[in-house]
Order: C-alpha cells, then sequence, then structure tokens
C-alpha cells in the first residue's frame, strides 16, 4: 500500500503525519521550504488544553516549559476592570506559545520517525487521481513524481491543492487587521492575559480601540492593537508610539525599560472551503478554513482537522476502502468550523460597532466583553470545540442508551483508567492508537488490583463483546466519570469524542454503535438503498 501524501510542512500537515505514525501507516511530506521555520514571536499560537495535550502525546514532549500556560485572564475597559478569571485544574488554562516552537517540536519528533519521510524543496504542482491512488509531482531541485494511496493539503490559505482541484474558497478579507509587536518588558500582570477595550489615554494617529496582551515564558509579551477599517500602513514609527503609551498606561504613566523582539501586522480572513474531499484528496488547515478573529486559535482547529482525518485515513489504508468514515470528515469538521463562523460573523458588528445600544441597556458592555473572553479562552459560542452530535457515525436507535454529562460526539473529560495490562493511565494516553475505547465505570476498582476484579461481575462479559466488535476496541475500566452511574459503558472514538454512553453490558447495543462509529451503519444502509433501487 503507498503512503499517504501530504502537501505542506506547516504544524497540521506534521501533525498529520505523526498521528498516522502512531498508528503504523507512513506518509510523505512535502515541504516546499528547507525544513526549518524562521523563529518569530509575533507569531503565535493558543492552544486549548485538550489540544496542548494532543500535541504532547504526539511528540513526546513536554510544551509547557517552551510556552505559558496562563495563570489568569483580565478585561478591562477604560479604567475598570470588568471580567477576572483564574485558571486551576477544574479550568485550566490554554497554553500560549510562538508557532516556530511547536513546529520544531514536531519535526524533532519526525525526525526518529521510520514511517515518515519529510521531501524539503519540493513544491507540489500537479496532483492526478484514480481508483487506486494518487500521483503527486513536485518542482523544485528534486522535482519528481510521488505515488500515494491518499493526498492530504495542508498547505495554507494559497493552498496549491485546493487550486488544483478547482475548489472555490468564499468568505471574506481582511475581516480584522491587528498591529502585532513582541516584546520583552515587566508589566503588572505577571504571567495573566488581559483584554483592554477603549483605553483612557488617546493615542497618535488612527485610534486603537482594543489591546490584547499575551505572555510568554521569559517576561516576553505578544501585544496586538486592533486596527481601524481600511489599509494604512502601519509604520515602525507608529508601531514604537502605540508601545510607549499602552506600557506607561498600563503602568500608571511612566513606560517601563522594554526590548523589541518582533513586529508584524495579523489580518484576519474568514473563508470556507465548498468541499474538503475531492476523491483520494482532502483538504485540511488553512486550506480548507480560514478563521481566528479572535485570539490566536486559528490553528487550533487545524490541528482539529488533523486527529479527525487521521484515525479515518488509518482505517481506510489498512483494512480497505471505508468510503462513508472517510466522507464524515469534511460532513463533522466543515460543519464545526462553519459554526464558528457563522458565530463570529454574525457578532462581531455588534462587538465592534460604535456604543449604539450599549449606551442605553446596562450591563450590555459587560456581557460584550465576555463574549469576547470566551472567543480569546477558546468557550462559549465562539470559542469552545465543536462537537459532532449529528454526524453521520452517530448511532441510532440504541435502547440501553444513558446520558452522562459529556454530550455525544463531544469530546469526553480526561479521567484515570485501568489499562488491559493492569496500569493506571490517563484516558487521553489511549486515544489516537486507531482503536475504539471502550470505559466501563466500575466503583471500586481503583483500590484493588486488577487480578481480583477482572473476571468478576460484567467484566468476562464485556471483554467478549469488545472482542466481537467490528473494529479494533481497547477495553479500560475508570473510578468513575462525570454523569455516569456505576456500569455505565463508553464508546469512545479514537480521536476522543463520545459515541454513546449504555447502562450496562448491552452486546447487540455496543455493536451497532460501534459499526456506525466506523462507518458501517451508513455504507449497510446507502447498499440497502441501493439494492432495493435495482429491483
Amino acid at each position: 500500500m503507498d503512503p499517504v501524501i501530504i502537501a505542506g510542512a506547516g504544524p497540521v500537515g506534521l501533525t498529520l503525519a505523526l498521528a498516522l505514525a502512531r498508528q503504523e501507516v507512513p506518509s510523505v511530506v512535502l515541504d516546499e521550504g528547507p525544513g526549518k521555520d524562521e523563529p518569530r514571536l509575533a507569531r503565535t499560537v493558543v492552544l486549548r488544553e485538550d489540544t496542548a495535550a494532543l500535541m504532547e502525546r504526539l511528540t513526546g514532549a513536554s510544551l509547557t516549559g517552551a510556552g505559558l500556560h496562563w495563570a489568569g485572564w483580565r478585561s478591562m475597559r477604560r479604567k475598570q476592570v470588568t471580567h477576572e478569571i483564574g485558571f486551576d485544574d477544574a479550568d485550566p488554562a490554554p497554553l500560549h506559545l510562538a508557532q516556530h516552537v511547536l513546529t520544531d517540536a514536531l519535526r524533532t519528533a519526525l525526525a526518529d520517525e521510520r514511517l515518515v519521510r519529510i521531501a524539503v524543496d519540493s513544491r507540489l504542482d500537479g496532483v492526478e487521481q484514480e481508483a487506486s491512488g494518487v500521483t503527486a509531482h513536485t518542482r523544485g531541485p528534486k522535482g519528481t513524481w510521488w505515488r500515494g494511496s491518499y493526498l492530504v493539503g495542508c498547505d495554507g490559505p494559497r493552498s496549491t491543492v485546493r487550486k488544483l482541484l478547482d475548489i472555490r474558497f468564499p468568505g471574506r478579507t481582511a475581516v480584522e487587521r491587528h498591529a502585532v509587536a513582541a516584546l520583552r518588558t515587566e508589566l503588572p500582570w505577571a504571567d495573566e492575559a488581559l483584554l483592554h477595550r477603549t483605553p483612557p489615554w488617546r493615542t497618535s494617529g488612527p485610534s486603537a480601540g482594543e489591546i490584547t496582551g499575551r505572555p510568554l515564558p521569559e517576561d516576553v509579551w505578544r501585544l496586538d492593537w486592533l486596527l481601524p477599517p481600511g489599509k494604512d500602513l502601519v509604520t515602525p514609527e507608529l508601531l514604537v508610539a502605540r508601545i510607549r503609551e499602552t506600557l506607561a498606561g498600563w503602568s500608571g504613566g511612566t513606560a517601563p525599560a522594554y526590548e523589541l523582539l518582533d513586529t508584524g501586522v495579523h489580518t484576519v480572513h474568514h473563508r470556507l472551503a465548498r468541499r474538503w474531499r475531492a476523491g483520494r484528496v482532502f483538504l485540511a488547515g488553512d486550506a480548507a478554513h480560514l478563521l481566528g478573529a479572535f485570539g490566536t486559535q486559528g490553528l487550533d482547529e487545524g490541528l482539529r482537522d488533523a486527529d479527525n482525518l487521521a484515525w479515518k485515513l488509518a482505517l481506510a489504508w489498512h483494512h480497505g476502502p471505508h468510503e462513508a468514515l472517510l466522507d464524515s470528515y469534511q460532513t463533522e469538521r466543515r460543519a464545526v468550523v462553519a459554526a464558528r463562523l457563522r458565530a463570529a460573523d454574525q457578532i462581531l458588528p455588534t462587538l465592534r460597532g460604535g456604543p449604539g445600544i450599549r449606551a442605553y441597556v446596562p450591563g450590555a458592555a459587560r456581557g460584550h466583553d465576555a463574549l469576547l473572553t470566551d472567543g480569546h479562552l477558546g468557550r462559549g459560542l465562539l470559542g469552545a470545540p465543536g462537537t459532532y452530535a449529528a454526524s453521520p457515525l452517530a448511532p441510532r436507535h440504541l435502547e440501553a442508551e444513558v446520558p452522562v454529562d459529556t454530550s455525544p460526539g463531544a469530546p469526553v473529560t480526561d479521567v484515570r483508567v485501568t489499562a488491559e495490562d493492569g496500569s493506571f493511565v490517563r484516558l487521553r494516553d489511549r486515544l489516537g492508537r486507531g482503536a475504539l475505547l471502550v470505559l466501563l465505570i466500575a466503583p471500586g476498582t481503583g483500590v484493588w488490583e486488577r487480578r481480583h476484579w477482572v473476571g468478576a461481575g460484567i467484566m468476562p462479559r464485556l471483554a467478549a463483546a469488545v472482542t466481537a466488535l467490528p473494529s479494533p476496541a481497547e477495553l479500560l475500566v475508570a473510578e468513575s466519570y462525570p454523569g455516569a452511574a456505576a456500569h455505565t459503558v463508553l464508546l469512545i472514538r479514537p480521536d476522543g469524542h463520545l459515541v454513546t454512553a449504555l447502562s450496562g453490558v448491552r452486546p447487540a447495543d455496543l455493536y451497532a454503535a460501534a459499526e456506525a462509529a466506523v462507518g458501517g451503519a451508513v455504507e449497510a444502509e446507502a447498499g440497502a438503498e441501493a439494492a432495493a433501487g435495482a429491483k
């Protein structure tokens, strides 16, 4: 079987390559560059806690030291603090780090990966596909033809793959622009991120009505100033003036010493590709969608694309075509991103508009600040990770289905589990291996050795049911799970989204749910409809 071809060696492409390798699928990464990213402290990413955990699981490295989990968040309007959040284990902080640091960690992990080949100085300029595979051509010093089983375009907003497939990319250009500076200095809020709207000082040049400050390690800060509509040039003089008056305003009138490390302009576009799959070719990351009006979380969605697609490609690569499963990638991921884009497009005009109704409705400004906070922190309508409740892979008509605190299609909560070898691990550590997870909630098992309960009660029957499932699955046991009663059985996808929760051991329902989760039920329905139409 030919490897998967991945066009693009940014974080999304490298993540996909690692995720496939963890499931024993080879890949070739076509990198149009020299194989190393330029360090840029003004180009950073904000990862939700579960996405940061995905990166650490794939790379085998802790990213906490390379980035910063914020101690808190504050929203300010004029001189008033309107919203404060302190993070803890129950409410974990996002991880903020420079994008090149994340890319370097991925490249380091791939350097020892036998199943991944990175072809540098290889720019894609042609794609051909037929029923049995894909052929890609690259130009450059090492221009050649590559043969693959599938091809995934992770080649950014100007995606060559998308253009070669003639896939439209409608949306809005320059929804927002931000002037960006990375600098080393001391601010009154150590390790706390902040959003300051309508600061009380007057700026030189066009008014800056919103400033975001996000800390990095070693007293480095990324500051973003929302620019007014238009294409006014951000000159070095204007940027330095904004830095000085912002630091002075935050520090009681006297700007502290600072070292300017990097600058840039962050332009936000909102676009969504019409199709994310064309035969054996897929789009992911910025090639498929552009968003990110709040914070710097567009990459977070791209990494979720890779996580969603990897296990589906792996199953198809190992076990033959699973068309319904592969189709579900576009259905699930495009719907989630489209919902976020719609929410941003509907809410942004209200948040960015003039005083209007805010001057007459008490608390409206505070509510707007809360919405912006949700967007920056990956929460609520503007930031929370999407669920796949309406997925074609969702099982139907399960008599034993019961509710837990996680809705079907949503990411599961990370809990301590007992693995099949008797070791205690985190649930997230078992994700991304290509297998479904069957989690039994059995209070008391955490205080007894596995040999005392593995052959008792409902365990033998459940183990037999798991062995009979239509797709590889791993049986785990947990003391508890939020909202789950004793003897509840959870079925979890390889990307950590809940398929269903069942009351007790119900082999028929468990089999039906597993079959649906890998697309078998959809293909069976399609086959039945085709057979009925032929009569």
